[in-house]
């Protein structure tokens, strides 16, 4: 009998990641999004959990629109915090284990160097308090579970950083992009491997790991120093290029607060499942492969 591990925004950049991973024989994902289920309507999710005999669930569908979350309190909350509450809670009455994926969001960016599991969290708007709250619903809910923290999720697939860029990039010569918002990318496929690894030793093993981790791929940068070596890569695959000015956060207002330090340690999801991030110059390499092809020789 396959092991099916149902996931949720399987629209999204790691829910697509997700069915493209290479998964362990046997295993078999069930990957939905809003069309297939309701994040709003916690008898819903309580009733896809009880539907049939899954193995493991993991919640990758958010609300992640950080800046109409802001104007938008009570959906954010509703898919960010309600949502995993009722995951929780159905997990715990079908005795099988939650995945559930947080942000660096929950906070404040105030901290020099990494930011570890067990720092304090104090998130600075809408998006990262409802995703403390799904982080809290989830401790609480009796359920088997993991916590995994992310930040700057890149991929080749729906909206997101690179994309932008390689598009602005094409219409553009010079372009202005903040540089005081220190963190590191991240590709949707490597979080898609960790989890999978984290979900797999979840089902296999009883005493596996449990609590919260972080996945972020490896090193430091700022959204204009990764700007720069999306141009420089896509340069040296024929595709668009522009010069970056880099501006202070200051200089570019929002509705929502981003924290100035985003920077993940890995110390936690080294040491409890062996995974060890690559860098993320080299994640970016395999997402330029696939939007523009292999680089020039």
């Amino acid at each position: 009998m396959s092991r099916a591990i149902l996931v949720t925004g399987g629209n999204g950049q790691l829910g697509t990641e997700l069915q493209r991973c290479a998964w362990p024989a046997g295993y078999e994902v069930v990957a939905i999004d809003v069309a297939d289920l309701d994040l709003t309507d916690t008898a819903a999710i309580a009733a896809k959990v009880a539907e049939r005999p899954w193995a493991a669930v993991i919640n990758g569908a958010a609300y992640t629109a950080v800046d109409k979350a802001e104007s938008d309190v009570v959906t954010a909350w509703a898919v960010n915090a309600m949502a995993p509450a009722a995951f929780g809670e159905a997990c715990a009455k079908a005795g099988i284990p939650l995945v559930q994926v947080s942000t660096d969001y929950v906070f404040a960016g105030d901290k020099q160097g990494a930011w570890e599991v067990d720092d304090p969290v104090a998130p600075l708007g809408v998006y990262g308090a409802s995703k403390l709250g799904g982080e809290l619903a989830v401790r609480t809910s009796g359920a088997r579970h993991v916590i995994v923290r992310t930040a700057w999720v890149v991929s080749a697939h729906g909206n997101n950083f690179v994309k932008t860029m390689l598009r602005v990039g094409a219409e553009r010569d010079t372009l202005t992009v903040v540089e005081d918002q220190h963190g590191t990318p991240t590709s949707a496929a490597d979080l898609a491997k960790a989890l999978a690894t984290i979900t797999v030793r979840l089902v296999e093993d009883e005493a596996a790991p449990t609590g919260t981790f972080h996945f972020s791929n490896a090193g430091p940068t700022t959204w204009a120093g990764f700007a720069r070596e999306i141009f420089a890569q896509s340069a040296a695959r024929g595709g668009a290029s522009a010069a970056l000015k880099g501006i202070p956060t200051s200089d570019y207002p929002t509705p929502a607060r981003r924290p100035a330090n985003s920077l993940l340690s890995h110390a936690a999801i080294a040491a409890a499942y062996g995974i060890q991030p690559r860098p993320w110059q080299d994640a970016l390499s395999d997402i330029l492969d696939e939007l523009i092809g292999a680089t020039k020789a």
